[in-house]
């Protein structure tokens, strides 16, 4: 009996063993595909394959700056669930039935030569090869099928380091879930991913669109959606003393714009930070927390992305 259950345990930890590492060089892999794909660093925290559920998790996927920007992330998604087809591996096509996936935040970054992070990736580089590099004929990849895509985008952040040693920031709060249908290529996902977050902020100009049009995905409408409507404030409770979060404020404040004046006794700052009037403000929850409001407008109407970024800076003086 004795000999039974060790044969059993030992089959267990072999097993065990065996979907660890098949876990971690699949993880490796699909980082290394998605690197050359994108021409950015992949790191990926967790991969699960469940044969028997055909399910794929994965969990905190993050994507870094190409070369020639700051060493900060480009693409969060802290959840990846995939349903697939791995019948179809057999046939050598790569069939996913649903790809859902939570899009934390996405950073667009101006270097301090003007160029964006997501211009220089290599699904954009592509659409500017000249013809006769276009004619020769590409590198044969797997068939891919994805049927349905749902991407939940959390917000995005704009960083712009041209215009001195502290960079502009704005934040966009998106919030919004999107569902898409036949993809047929990684070039036209990773396009998806890192276009249609930007397009619901109602950035514009961009090289990333035209290289979403080349890999088919249908292009949705641009919509400025924080210019006419909206709350002009951003608001935040923070686990710090008053002083603490005071300094915090004044030191963002100065690195975000130019200080207009400042209420040390009853917490309140103006500034003015890329031409919109921002005003800081701070109540005390506790003698351990404390409130930070950030209000933004210019030309009295709401400034919420400008607001969100100076409370962007807020949260990394504080960290």
């Amino acid at each position: 009996m004795k000999k039974i259950v060790a044969v059993v345990l030992i089959a267990i930890l072999v097993l065990s063993a065996f979907c660890l590492f098949r876990d971690l060089i699949i993880k490796s892999v699909i980082s290394s595909v998605t690197s050359n794909i994108t021409g950015a660093p992949v790191h990926i925290g967790g991969f699960s394959l469940s044969v028997i559920k055909q399910s794929v998790k994965i969990t905190n996927f993050k994507m870094y700056n190409p070369k020639g920007f700051p060493q900060e992330i480009l693409v969060d998604i802290p959840k990846l669930g995939v349903s697939c087809n791995l019948s179809a591996l057999i046939k050598g096509k790569l069939h996913l039935k649903l790809l859902d996936f939570d899009l934390k935040e996405l950073v667009l970054t101006k270097n301090k030569e003007g160029k964006l992070n997501v211009d220089s990736l290599k699904v954009v580089e592509a659409g500017k090869e000249p013809k006769k590099e276009k004619a020769k004929k590409p590198a044969k990849q797997m068939a891919m099928q994805i049927d349905v895509v749902n991407l939940n985008i959390g917000r995005v952040i704009n960083k712009d380091y041209s215009v001195g040693e502290q960079p502009v920031i704005k934040v966009f709060d998106i919030n919004i879930k999107k569902t898409y249908k036949d993809i047929t290529s990684v070039q036209q996902l990773a396009a998806l991913i890192i276009a249609e977050p930007l397009k619901a902020a109602g950035i514009q100009g961009l090289q990333v669109y035209a290289a979403t049009l080349l890999t088919g995905v249908a292009a949705l409408p641009v919509a400025a959606v924080f210019t006419l409507a909206g709350k002009d404030y951003a608001e935040q409770d923070f686990n710090v003393s008053w002083q603490e979060a005071y300094a915090a404020g004044l030191r963002a404040i100065k690195n975000a714009g130019t200080l207009k004046n400042e209420d040390s006794v009853g917490g309140v700052i103006n500034a003015d930070v890329g031409g919109s009037q921002v005003t800081l403000k701070l109540k005390k929850i506790d003698e351990g927390k404390t409130r930070i409001t950030v209000s933004a407008r210019k030309f009295m109407l709401p400034q919420p992305e400008v607001a969100a970024g100076v409370m962007y800076k807020i949260t990394e003086e504080l960290k």
